[in-house]
């Protein structure tokens, strides 16, 4: 059973790995790419998204606090963080004369949720290659112990126990590829998800200080 793996290269032997185990082994290695690719757009959406930016929404927000909302919005344009939309209209609203506050929630609400929507995009394809790729190994499994037994059958009284251990040691293969895919896979997007988590967190204090803190007078209001 080694004789494939001894010799060639690495792209021989690959090819000998996914011919022993199978279309199950197959889909296997495909699926793997897509949590590759996966991760990889996560990853390029988030730094798009500046969710690793962890200065421009507490300056304008410590801007906002201080009574500065010109320069608060100001930073807020300079930034192009997913959620400075959301933080913008929030004050914006607040300086507005006659402004509903419960509209502007709901408002402020309606944008933040169709943010945190867009960066949860893909991840439920994660967790679905998570949950499905052990179960697929175990597939790939079951079926070559059923081959493994069949030809132990068709042997007759002329049982090779090569014959069963080889048969053995392909069916498991697909059970340890299996495996191999879902625990980075599962990794991957608890950790994405705890990205997005934060971000959700953060947001929602920088907007509830900003309801929370009133804004400075209007000029018309100050005489």
């Amino acid at each position: 059973m080694a004789e494939p793996f001894a010799n060639g290269g690495t792209v021989e032997r690959l090819v000998a790995v996914l011919d022993t185990g199978g279309p199950v082994l197959t889909l296997l290695a495909i699926l793997s790419v897509f949590t590759l690719a996966l991760i990889l757009i996560k990853l390029w959406q988030f730094a798009a998204a500046r969710l690793f930016d962890r200065r421009s929404i507490p300056e304008a927000v410590a801007a906002w606090r201080d009574g500065n909302p010109q320069q608060a919005l100001e930073r807020l344009g300079q930034t192009r963080h997913v959620g400075a939309e959301a933080l913008a209209t929030a004050m914006r609203g607040r300086l507005a004369d006659g402004t509903d506050e419960e509209r502007l929630r709901e408002e402020v609400t309606r944008l933040a949720s169709g943010r945190l929507e867009q960066l949860r995009a893909y991840l439920r394809g994660l967790e679905a290659i998570g949950v499905l790729s052990p179960l697929l190994g175990l597939l790939g499994t079951v079926l070559g112990m059923i081959e493994a037994f069949r030809q132990l059958e068709a042997a007759g009284s002329q049982v090779d126990p090569a014959v069963l251990s080889g048969g053995i040691w392909e069916a498991l293969l697909t059970t340890a590829a299996g495996l191999a895919l879902a625990i980075p896979a599962v990794a991957a997007l608890t950790w994405l998800e705890r990205i997005v988590e934060r971000f959700r967190h953060r947001l929602e204090d920088a907007v509830t200080q900003v309801f929370t803190t009133t804004p400075p007078q209007h000029p018309s209001h100050a005489d």
